[in-house]
């Protein structure tokens, strides 16, 4: 792809003054009597890449869909870019690109047919849709299979169509569940980075994983366990002197429990 491409794709800036881009405040979700979030609240600065990460069931993808505004918080406030994504819905929806765990590709169109119906849908036409098209496919490696049908992509392949059919209307805010889960170890990276690339045109990115190498690719982590969010730091920070980040997590996720059985032990 020439090089004048690479330099194109600007994230527009939204201005939020000091504020961090994403502001969670004492979010709580429950689904019956189930609390899948308990009082969350954290901040994330733009221009950064904020993995969440911990036990399953933790809450990650309730979190992330509340911030997507796919579900309403039962309790709390959430903001992206200063807008209330609860009563200001559809203008967050205007600056944040969401790829949930099993992306909604069409499996007999077409790479270039898939990605077309996203610019349709943003109303994407002449020079500038030809421009997003070949930028988004070209650094994900696709332009050379535009005519092939995403049912036949590897796995790694069709996760990377997914976030250029994400990304085609440059999203301030990017929202990730998962999205490396399965894939083999090269596309993951590949995967990353196009991220590393998307944080240094300024997006914000905010993804979950299960895998804790990519988890030290990220500007902060948060650690979520039965709902709560355990802690939020640097992957060096939660890390501290112990010999790696999933045995930091761990011992944290068990202090926890631990604690829990004492106090219901004790009552």
């Amino acid at each position: 792809m020439p090089g004048s491409d690479r330099k194109t794709a600007p994230v527009a800036a939204l201005d939020i003054g000091d504020q961090p881009f994403v502001q969670v405040e004492k979010v709580s979700k429950k689904f019956g009597s189930l609390m899948a979030v308990s009082g969350v609240s954290f901040g994330v600065h733009e221009g950064k890449i904020c993995g969440l990460v911990g036990s399953d069931g933790a809450g990650k993808t309730t979190l992330l869909r509340m911030i997507a505004t796919m579900i309403r918080p039962t309790a709390g406030n959430i903001f992206v870019g200063g807008l209330n994504v609860i009563t200001q819905k559809a203008k967050v929806k205007e600056v944040i690109g969401y790829m949930p765990q099993r992306f909604g590709l069409y499996q007999d169109l077409t790479v270039a047919e898939n990605l077309d119906f996203f610019m349709d849908i943003y109303g994407l036409s002449g020079a500038e849709r030809t421009r997003r098209r070949d930028y988004y496919l070209g650094f994900s490696n696709l332009l050379p299979f535009l005519n092939r049908k995403a049912g036949d992509l590897s796995g790694g392949m069709k996760q990377k169509l997914g976030l250029a059919c994400v990304l085609v209307h440059q999203p301030n805010l990017l929202i990730l569940d998962e999205p490396t889960n399965g894939v083999d170890p090269v596309s993951r990276q590949e995967f990353w980075d196009i991220l590393a690339e998307m944080k240094q045109k300024g997006m914000t990115i905010l993804v979950s994983t299960a895998y804790l190498d990519e988890g030290e690719k990220c500007d902060q982590l948060i650690l979520m366990h039965n709902a709560q969010l355990l802690t939020i730091a640097t992957p060096h920070e939660i890390q501290a002197n112990l010999p790696d980040l999933e045995e930091a997590m761990i011992r944290r996720i068990q202090a926890v429990d631990n604690a829990l059985a004492e106090d219901n032990f004790g009552s």
